[in-house]
């Protein structure tokens, strides 16, 4: 009998039959994380009063990385895009997406956060503050982060430095040359590591030389890894660039974009 309870007698746990490396997580490749557009427009409609429409159905894509030149002449609509890109303006059909955000979405406050966090602007005419030294100017760009007073000063100390200018930290805009002035724009433009670096004209009110040292600046940035559009009439200047969109009537009508949509250039 008590060889037969012995016998039957429970053998202990079963032990784990070994992992199965299609079930193991550990074993299982993760995919690539997705590179979300910086940005993406589709089916993008611009119209004023009086039936006038800047923009006509505008597809257009523009991925991280990518140096873009957004090229036309006048009234052919790329100042219109330029406002609907920076979300200056809501377009009156399609869709606008910023760094994965619909702008349609957004109400004005959280459209203006937005603007403020992923968008740099850089403008022909500067906008600099008269009076106001080109630190303060660029401290400027840090104004609605919520950080302190000190750490934008720093923050802008450095992007000074970025394009060139650490000795000119004090300077006044009228103590500044244009191309100088420029580049401070530059820099309160970048001090917030924006997604998106929007540039209009920023050569338009510039001597040829230092129009030169501003592209430069921005090839430079670019290769840094900034995502830049720069809106231009100028087509020398946008055949320098690796991408061009030509705008017409208020329509794309060319693209030299790689052949995967949204893929940066590098």
């Amino acid at each position: 009998m008590t060889g037969t309870l012995e016998h039957l007698a429970d053998p202990g746990p079963t032990p784990d039959p070994p992992p199965d490396p299609a079930q193991d997580p550990a074993q299982v490749p993760r995919p690539s994380p997705v590179r979300v557009p910086v940005v993406e427009l589709s089916g993008v409609v611009k119209e004023y009063a009086g039936c006038v429409r800047a923009l006509d159905g505008v597809d257009l894509t523009v991925g991280a990385g990518e140096l873009v030149g957004i090229v036309g002449p006048s009234g052919s609509g790329k100042s219109t895009l330029l406002h609907i890109v920076g979300t200056l303006d809501r377009p009156t059909a399609g869709t606008v997406a910023i760094a994965g955000h619909d702008i349609a979405a957004l109400t004005d406050r959280r459209l203006s956060a937005l603007r403020a966090r992923h968008i740099g602007f850089v403008f022909q005419a500067f906008h600099l503050a008269q009076g106001v030294s080109a630190v303060d100017n660029v401290a400027e760009g840090l104004l609605y982060s919520g950080m302190p007073r000190a750490r934008r000063r720093r923050l802008a100390v450095e992007a000074l430095a970025r394009v060139g200018l650490a000795d000119r930290a004090g300077h006044r805009p009228h103590e500044l040359s244009g191309g100088q002035k420029q580049r401070v724009a530059i820099a309160r433009a970048v001090v917030g590591g924006p997604d998106l670096l929007l540039a209009d004209e920023p050569t338009g009110a510039l001597d040829t030389a230092s129009g030169e040292t501003v592209m430069e600046l921005l090839h430079a940035l670019h290769q840094e890894g900034a995502t830049i559009a720069v809106i231009t009439h100028d087509t020398e200047i946008a055949r320098r660039l690796p991408r061009q969109v030509r705008i017409r009537d208020g329509r794309v009508v060319a693209d030299s974009a790689p052949s995967e949509p949204g893929k940066g250039v590098s």
